[in-house]
């Protein structure tokens, strides 16, 4: 039988159905990247490449040299640039924000074709190490309000290139999505006085039907209203709503949980191509309080089509209960 769930905080309505022709896509194991003398993040390639702006460097190198563990650079072809000027326009009734903000790449090692699965937890706390830090500098420049950390993994979901990278942007804006989860996160917060995120994590700890992996500081779960079948949330128990807040013991717990979650959807789902957004409270400290920072892990095994693109309404038939059952059980 099929059901309308409503996820909690943005009010989004998905429809979970038994119709068997709306089983997941389940997609073709990936071919190994081959080695690519061009790819201009490998290490030998940095003169094809922005100057670093942070770099993971093996002792006695030099910056832009080839010895390194992970760098992050600026775009070369970047959405937003941090050199214009911040003006705030109107055309009638539309508004406009000039081109101002932060485009970077981390390239989050130096092999090309590593899959973030198959990644050393040094490795992977390195990654985060450069997220918090990015953030930590980006927040000095007083025009921009928040930043995105997001992450195309595969062709189909996006990536460019066959070398393990993400991306982030600074803006002067924040974005919907967000702005919706700040609002969900009020009105609760309003109602309840209590974080809506906190609430979640205790009740999932509690009812144990969506858990998929838990450590002493983070909770994977299967959302209770999931846009995709074996869509993944990853939340600190503890509440926070500031990435750049995590300490170093939550950064080693992150990246074992992270990279166990990884493990699982790849078994799954025969490594599946993905997409992660890391979500994060703006700059203002007005949200301190409502909002709980997490990361979204959205596999691309799926087709969004014109019910999903003209209403904001999802379907498909994995219930988050018999996802989160099926990845729990795998052995890592």
């Amino acid at each position: 039988m099929s059901e309308l769930r409503r996820d909690p905080v943005v009010d989004r309505w998905v429809i979970i159905t038994d119709d068997p022709t709306l089983s997941p896509a389940i997609p073709r194991a990936a071919s190994p990247v081959p080695e690519d003398p061009f790819c201009p993040f490998c290490p030998g390639n940095e003169h094809l490449c922005p100057p670093e702006i942070l770099a993971n460097r093996q002792d006695g190198s030099q910056a832009n040299d080839s010895r390194w563990k992970l760098r992050v650079i600026p775009n070369r072809s970047p959405l937003l640039v941090v050199e214009e000027d911040l003006k705030r326009l109107g055309e009638g009734i539309y508004d406009k924000v000039t081109g101002v903000g932060a485009n970077e790449v981390i390239i989050e090692t130096p092999v090309h074709g590593r899959r973030q699965a198959d990644m050393d937890l040094d490795e992977l706390e390195n990654v985060f190490w450069a997220y918090r830090d990015r953030i930590i500098d980006l927040k000095k420049d007083s025009r921009m309000r928040s930043v995105l950390i997001y992450k195309n993994a595969g062709e189909a979901a996006g990536a460019t290139l066959g070398h393990s990278y993400s991306l982030l942007l600074a803006l002067p804006i924040v974005p919907r999505d967000i702005v919706d989860e700040l609002r969900g996160a009020e009105k609760h917060y309003a109602y309840k006085e209590r974080c809506i995120y906190c609430d979640i994590v205790r009740q999932e700890i509690q009812l144990e039907l969506r858990i998929v992996s838990e450590t002493g500081f983070f909770l994977a779960i299967e959302p209770f209203a999931p846009r995709v079948p074996f869509e993944t949330w990853i939340i600190p128990k503890r509440h926070s709503s500031r990435f750049e807040e995590i300490d170093s013991k939550e950064v080693g717990d992150l990246a074992a949980i992270f990279r166990d979650v990884l493990v699982r959807l790849d078994r799954a789902l025969n490594g599946p191509p993905y997409n992660y957004t890391l979500h994060n409270a703006p700059f203002d400290k007005a949200y301190d309080k409502i909002y709980h920072w997490h990361m979204e892990i959205i596999p691309r095994i799926g087709i969004q089509g014109g019910l999903e693109w003209g209403s904001d309404l999802y379907v498909h038939s994995t219930a988050p209960e018999d996802a989160a059952a099926f990845l729990k059980g795998l052995i890592t």
